[in-house]
């Protein structure tokens, strides 16, 4: 077999729909738009959400709260779920999480004895006092 002699199965592509091709194919003359008006003409029809005038469901619905678009998202990490993370002793927050979001040191749970240097973290204050008992420098 070759690539040219590939062809898709029986009846797994169909032909495309010919439109306005007489009385015969059920769909000549008006070709499935129906009759006359906005939606039978090219280019035509009305935008989704429209309701013929009638307010539309999205304006009669109350809003509640808002997006905020300057929010920063903060991914909380615990002492005792770090060591997944940990790389030669250091745990770096932009190889966690990525620049976008700022990752947290939270202070539930043990230091992992493999940990050296915490750095690009925001750190909780219990967690830097356990941070500096275990002897952990923290670069910020």
């Amino acid at each position: 077999m070759r690539i040219q002699d590939l062809r898709p199965n029986d009846g797994a592509t169909k032909d495309r729909r010919r439109l306005g091709r007489g009385p015969g194919s059920g769909l000549g003359k008006t070709g499935g738009r129906g009759g006359k008006g906005q939606t039978a003409r090219a280019g035509g029809g009305i935008r989704p959400g429209f309701e013929g005038g009638q307010t539309p469901l999205y304006r009669r619905l109350p809003k509640r709260g808002f997006t905020n678009v300057h929010a920063i998202e903060v991914f909380a990490l615990n002492l005792r779920d770090v060591e997944p993370y940990i790389e030669a002793g250091v745990l770096d927050g932009t190889s966690i999480a990525g620049d976008k979001t700022v990752v947290k040191l939270l202070s539930v749970g043990d230091v992992p004895k493999s940990l050296k240097i915490v750095k690009s973290l925001r750190v909780s204050g219990t967690a830097r006092e356990k941070l500096g008992a275990a002897g952990v420098k923290i670069e910020e």
